[in-house]
């Protein structure tokens, strides 16, 4: 998809529903993505553009992707910590339902995707044809601008 006139990238980002999940994202309306302290997870961070999209994923108990969330600003420095950065991210919609991890475990065409292959990664690039293959296995449609 572009977005314009770029090639929109898409994303994978994890967070603890109990410490900050869908739920309070759509209650705040937007924040600043920060606690990242992995280098590759930093690097993705600084890769995003505004406008590129991420799927929400619910780490430790419900361990399933639960949204799609939109960067609204690019990295920039952590006011904690200046080797770090945050980006800004807002809600764009729930995922019609949650995909499980253990749903794209068992999707040959997931294989590659870096939640199985870097599982502890907290930031994460997602392939076009792996977002298409999620939204589809979440009823959702393919255009997230829907």
């Amino acid at each position: 998809m572009r977005k314009r006139g770029r090639l929109m990238a898409y994303w994978l980002m994890k967070s603890e529903p109990s410490s900050y999940g869908w739920n309070d994202l759509v209650r705040d309306g937007a924040t600043e993505w920060d606690g990242v302290r992995n280098n590759a997870a930093r690097l993705h961070l600084k890769a995003m553009k505004a406008d590129d999209e991420a799927f929400l994923y619910h780490s430790m108990t419900d361990k399933a992707v639960v949204g799609i969330i939109r960067v609204v600003r690019e990295a920039q420095p952590d006011p904690k910590d200046a080797d770090w950065v945050t980006v800004r991210v807002e809600p764009v919609r729930p995922l019609e339902q949650p995909v499980t991890l253990a749903a794209i475990k068992a999707a040959p065409t997931l294989a590659k995707m870096e939640l199985i292959r870097q599982s502890r990664l907290s930031v994460a690039p997602v392939r076009p044809q792996e977002w298409q293959a999620v939204l589809a296995m979440a009823g959702a449609q393919c255009n997230s601008d829907a």
